[in-house]
């Protein structure tokens, strides 16, 4: 059996993925782990295996013979480093969402990439749920016609927890959370539309976590160096290179958390309910079997994190590395989400002002 060899840089906030990978008597292993934290690296160690290599150097996990493919977790403001870093090592890399916090970073991770030759996959493990990847079935399948409108509610439950007690909470390290937070929402609607957004404005402003009392009124301490700087109320509108029109909606401090999928089009729309586990699609009575009834899908129970998305990518990942099989997303993927999330902060910043998303041209990487 094949095995691929792993290396892990950052197990602190998302390491919990890794068990995923490290299967000894499978086709994954976790060979190599770096972190600064070196409590990070002791809980891992408690968590998963002790049986790897350990280092607070990243670049000494790269050069290492018993490491076929890097997976980078790291905060988003250190992947362009880890990344390039990664790739010119000669290693195959899996680089968890956003690919970066800027546009130049991640054309410049895919031009490297490119010139290394190896594999990259993003981590947008939304496109692994079941329950948007029944979603698209049913639209693929025709269900609802020729798509015209996507609109997205995001209800960032305990969002202080989440987003307002580290480095979340400043620009510099992530931007804004329309980069951070909704990348991945920004790419399921270029998934649900197979066209890229062309332009966006958007309107957003701190208006909860900017007083002491709504932190303690969430049990949270607003003890921190960094100032906060990112917005946590925000609304995007955007029209797609194929004329699809879509809105996001992004809170971060309402009481509960879920996200509401509104998809249009020419013969019905179809709509997520996260909270009942649902699809419910409705349909204009034009004459065609698909559009003489309406329909509810109960989703049948998904086991892992992230609605079942991450044991799903994981294993996609390996998929990928070993029998060649092509991730559900391209690098060009989350390229775009990443540059979309920018020019909206560049237009909630000044105003709403309408901001055009720059085009790529893969030829010119």
């Amino acid at each position: 059996m094949k095995k691929l060899r792993l290396g892990i840089i950052g197990v602190g906030h998302r390491g919990y993925i890794t068990k995923l990978w490290h299967n000894p008597d499978g086709r994954s292993v976790i060979t190599a782990v770096a972190d600064i934290d070196n409590n990070a690296l002791e809980k891992f160690k408690k968590d998963v295996t002790e049986d790897a290599y350990f280092t607070n150097d990243y670049k000494e996990l790269l050069v290492r013979d018993d490491v076929d493919a890097v997976v980078v977790l790291t905060e988003d403001y250190k992947h362009k480093m880890h990344a390039i870093d990664t790739l010119n090592a000669g290693k195959d890399l899996y680089l968890e969402k956003p690919m970066a916090i800027s546009i130049e970073d991640c054309d410049e991770i895919i031009k490297i990439w490119k010139k290394s030759g190896r594999k990259l996959m993003i981590g947008f493990n939304m496109r692994y749920m079941p329950m948007y990847q029944t979603m698209k079935k049913y639209i693929d399948d025709g269900y609802i016609g020729e798509v015209k409108a996507i609109w997205i509610r995001h209800f960032v439950g305990r969002g202080g927890v989440y987003y307002y007690q580290d480095w979340h909470r400043n620009s510099k390290y992530t931007n804004s959370l329309l980069l951070q937070k909704a990348s991945h929402d920004i790419d399921m609607i270029h998934m649900f539309s197979n066209s890229y957004v062309k332009k966006v404005s958007a309107f957003g402003s701190l208006d909860f976590y900017n007083k002491e009392e709504h932190f303690k009124s969430d049990g949270l301490e607003n003890q921190i160096d960094d100032e906060i700087d990112v917005e946590d109320n925000n609304i995007l509108i955007m029209e797609l290179e194929n004329g699809i029109k879509a809105s996001y909606l992004q809170n971060h401090f309402t009481p509960d958390y879920q996200r509401n999928y509104v998809i249009i089009g020419t013969k019905g729309r179809i709509e997520n309910d996260e909270v009942n586990e649902k699809i419910i699609i409705k349909t204009r009575n034009t004459g065609t079997l698909h559009d003489m009834s309406d329909l509810e899908i109960n989703m049948k129970a998904t086991e892992g994190v992230h609605a079942g998305g991450d044991p799903r990518i994981t294993e996609a990942f390996v998929d990928y590395i070993l029998e060649g099989v092509e991730p559900n997303a391209t690098p060009i993927d989350g390229r775009m989400s990443v540059a979309v999330g920018v020019k909206a902060t560049e237009s909630l910043r000044n105003g709403g002002e309408l901001k055009i998303i720059p085009v790529y041209n893969l030829n010119n990487y």
